[in-house]
């Protein structure tokens, strides 16, 4: 009895074992996840950066002073030479006077000793003076003309001085800080306030390490203003700081705009998308590449006419991010597997796509 229950259940079992065995072959394609490749331009990719200016000075007087006068104000725009501020005047304007008042000495004392040399030599030639006399007098003129050279050159300091007393731009810019009112006392060189110059625009964008690994000098960017998206400019990656920010730890770039319009005034906030660089090209998720570090990279391309995957070599540009321009190896239109591409083989049969 035990022996034959037995082996009915084993001819029962038979059938269920062998519709098992079966179903893998009649179960369906599994879906795979995957984009239609398009030519872009862009990269999908967006940071939010602000217009500076590249040159940012301060300014200040190279003398001791008290300021009496700073008729601008922080956000001033302001052209070349323009006045900015000006230090008192009353002890400039004393030495300038007290540095005439000494040419003006020094020009009679040459008169002076002009004529005393002129009678000196008068009274040698008719034999009336002594060569002795007339040498002292010489040497006497000589002296005067010296004091008269020394008197000018420091009437010319004065008036370089005075001069100073007086701050204008260099260049056309923007009043971007203040660090002194009217009325404070300066030590020479301490500044006053901070010009950023207006001609010299660029875009600061500050990254994480990860972010900024993926990026080098000389990549462009397409950059919008925050406020109006429709105007844009072209910037380049000039320069990324070599050490990272301490609290932060994220890196600084530098974007040098080229031809920006007027409203991406410094401060203005901007979104900035890296451009692939090559027209010709498509982006994928860098995911997408088998042996994307290697000498063969591909990708998976699925034949939706047999929906067959097959194995593609293709040509990679630059990596920004997580994504990698393919610059040669597809064309717009295929679909290229992004996920799972490590568990597919060659023309293995997949089901439908689900968008990635």
């Amino acid at each position: 009895m035990t022996r034959f229950a037995l082996c009915l259940a084993t001819i029962l079992a038979l059938p269920a074992t062998a519709e098992e065995a079966e179903q893998p072959s009649g179960a369906a394609p599994r879906p795979v996840v995957s984009v239609v490749v398009q030519p872009e331009a862009e990269l999908p990719l967006t940071y939010v950066g602000t217009v500076a200016s590249r040159i940012e000075t301060d300014l200040g007087f190279p003398l001791i002073g008290t300021i009496a006068e700073r008729p601008i104000s922080a956000g001033d725009v302001v052209q070349r030479d323009e006045i900015l501020a000006r230090l008192d005047p009353e002890a400039l304007d004393a030495d300038l006077r007290a540095a005439e008042a000494g040419v003006a000495v020094a020009e009679a004392q040459l008169r002076s000793a002009a004529d005393a040399t002129d009678r000196a030599r008068s009274l040698a030639e008719t034999g009336a003076g002594s060569e002795t006399r007339l040498e002292d007098a010489e040497r006497a003129l000589v002296a005067a003309e010296a004091r008269l050279e020394q008197a000018r050159a420091s009437l010319a300091s004065a008036q370089d001085t005075r001069d100073l007393a007086t701050l204008t731009a260099p260049q056309d810019g923007v009043v971007t800080e203040i660090f002194a009112e009217p009325g404070a006392t300066l030590s020479a060189g301490q500044p006053v306030l901070r010009l950023a110059a207006t001609d010299a625009r660029e875009i600061v964008i500050d990254l994480s390490e990860q972010d900024v690994a993926a990026l080098e000098p000389g990549v462009e960017f397409q950059a919008r203003l925050a406020a109006n998206p429709a105007v844009t400019a072209t910037a380049t990656l000039r320069q990324i700081d070599p050490v990272a920010e301490r609290t932060t730890r994220t890196r600084r770039l530098h974007l040098a705009l080229k031809d920006a319009p007027d409203s991406f005034r410094l401060g203005a906030l901007v979104r900035v998308t890296p451009l692939s660089g090559s027209d010709a090209g498509v982006v994928l998720p860098a995911g997408a590449v088998l042996d994307s570090d290697g000498p063969s990279p591909s990708v998976w391309r699925v034949d939706r006419a047999d929906n067959q995957v097959e194995r593609v070599p293709v040509t990679l540009g630059p990596r920004v991010g997580d994504y990698i321009v393919v610059t040669s190896g597809l064309s717009p239109g295929t679909e290229v597997v992004v996920k799972g591409i490590h568990s597919l083989e060659e023309g293995q049969i997949v089901g439908p796509r689900v968008p990635g």
